[in-house]
């Protein structure tokens, strides 16, 4: 991996104003990378926390699973929401000081809910302000960095980035369990409000927003010099959203990936550990299992970005989501009151693909919407998230009114179907087309 990160010293870099500058031996965008990859890591704590609520709330302030599911549904579509948004506001102030900002807002609404007494409060702090903060913190801000700082292995960082999300439910999932089964759910409120002013330190010190901030060509490509700030933000988000809803690749990402969000952050994430509990499961236990998924994610995506790199980005979204929605079938037989070697295996199985489609989905928007792709795969994002909402929602509403999960994993595996469809169907990018043959 050193081998692939070093460049020599040997040969300079000429900026436009004919000043040489060297290349280091590492490469600054590899240190970038780091800092962006445990700002995530931080950023999981959050993400980690809603599936360990649900139960707590329904029995100490007797709210409906389906309202606590709202609240969470509601977090996960402005999370989507905010991305394409959030990247165009990095091209105008920077990517240190959006991040910073919503590390701030994340801790406000996470301490905030440790006095609520109604449903609506959960709402406002829970999904509108953690949801408006984590948003800004989405895989949008990878795809900034990435298409900022790399040239040469942007599949192999899209991975390693969208792996350090798993990393951080490794990490914090155990805790978080043993927080909110030992002293309850309030501290760890508090606990996801300090990790995320943790890591306010290292985005404002060590984080940097373009390359030649630092006097140097991005990883494996030319000197550029730093484009103007983009005023418009959101205008310009609109803008590219319009631009892009005119093809079909940006629908069949779009759907693909909101069953993606529906199948994982929705369903997994948000209900797997109440639905192992209604089967006798104890709360520790089923996170350990959620936890042991981000061990195999960090695996799978990394291994997807490489993949990703040489093979087709098409072949192999159908692939992951076939075998997603085969599993997720099984999963229903497979839950009880003990972890058994069968459970096992859809664990380590789930965990390899659950978000192994993201540098897939990120080299096909790059490949198709170019300079705008960082905001295209932002509205890309947004559908993610609206499909895991209405998972997040549906399946409490479905436990509610089935007494049982069953119903919501099985439509779960039939979407993944149509998602390895929608895959296969999309298109080259016209300009690719029309190029002789090996052009």
């Amino acid at each position: 991996m050193l081998d692939g990160m070093a460049q020599t010293t040997e040969t300079p870099v000429r900026t436009p104003g004919d000043r040489p500058v060297r290349t280091p031996r590492v490469h600054r965008a590899w240190f970038v990378a780091a800092v962006t990859f445990v700002t995530i890591i931080g950023s999981a704590a959050f993400a980690s926390l809603p599936g360990l609520l649900i139960e707590p709330l329904h029995s100490e302030l007797h709210w409906s699973r389906g309202t606590i599911g709202f609240a969470v549904s509601v977090n996960l579509a402005l999370y989507g929401l905010t991305a394409p948004f959030a990247a165009a506001l990095m091209d105008r102030f920077g990517i240190r000081r959006v991040v910073a900002v919503a590390l701030g807002v994340i801790a406000l609404g996470s301490l905030l809910t440790v006095w609520m007494t109604a449903a609506w409060q959960l709402v406002l702090y829970w999904g509108i302000l953690v949801g408006l903060g984590s948003g800004s913190m989405a895989l949008a801000f990878a795809a900034t960095v990435t298409n900022r700082w790399f040239v040469a292995r942007r599949g192999l960082v899209t991975g390693l980035l969208t792996a350090a999300g798993a990393s951080g439910q490794l990490i914090f999932l155990p805790l978080l369990s043993w927080l909110v089964e030992r002293h309850g759910w309030r501290p760890a409120s508090v606990t996801v409000a300090l990790a995320a002013l943790a890591v306010v330190p290292f985005v404002w010190l060590l984080l940097r927003d373009h390359p030649a901030d630092v006097r140097l060509a991005p990883y494996g490509g030319e000197y550029v010099e730093k484009p103007a700030p983009v005023t418009g933000a959101a205008r310009r988000a609109v803008t590219v959203l319009f631009e892009a809803a005119r093809t079909g690749p940006f629908w069949l990402l779009a759907g693909s990936f909101a069953i993606c969000g529906a199948s994982t952050n929705g369903l997994v994430r948000t209900h797997f550990v109440p639905a192992a509990h209604d089967h006798g499961m104890p709360i520790t236990a089923a996170a350990g299992l959620l936890a042991v998924i981000g061990v195999f994610d960090v695996v799978g995506t990394v291994a997807s970005g490489w993949f990703t790199d040489r093979f087709s980005a098409r072949r192999l979204l159908a692939v992951y989501y076939a075998l997603r929605g085969i599993s997720l079938c099984f999963l229903p037989i497979l839950l009880a009151p003990s972890v058994h070697p069968p459970m096992l295996f859809f664990i380590v199985f789930y965990g390899l693909d659950w978000v192994a489609t993201v540098p897939p989905t990120m080299a096909l928007c790059r490949e198709h919407f170019g300079a705008d792709s960082a905001i295209v795969f932002g509205w890309v994002l947004a559908s993610h998230q609206v499909g895991a909402a209405v998972v997040a929602f549906a399946g409490g509403l479905a436990r509610d009114v089935f007494g049982t999960y069953d119903v919501v994993w099985y439509a779960s595996g039939a979407l993944c179907a149509a998602a390895a469809l929608m895959a296969l169907v999309i298109g080259r990018p016209r300009t690719e087309a029309a190029l002789p043959a090996g052009a």
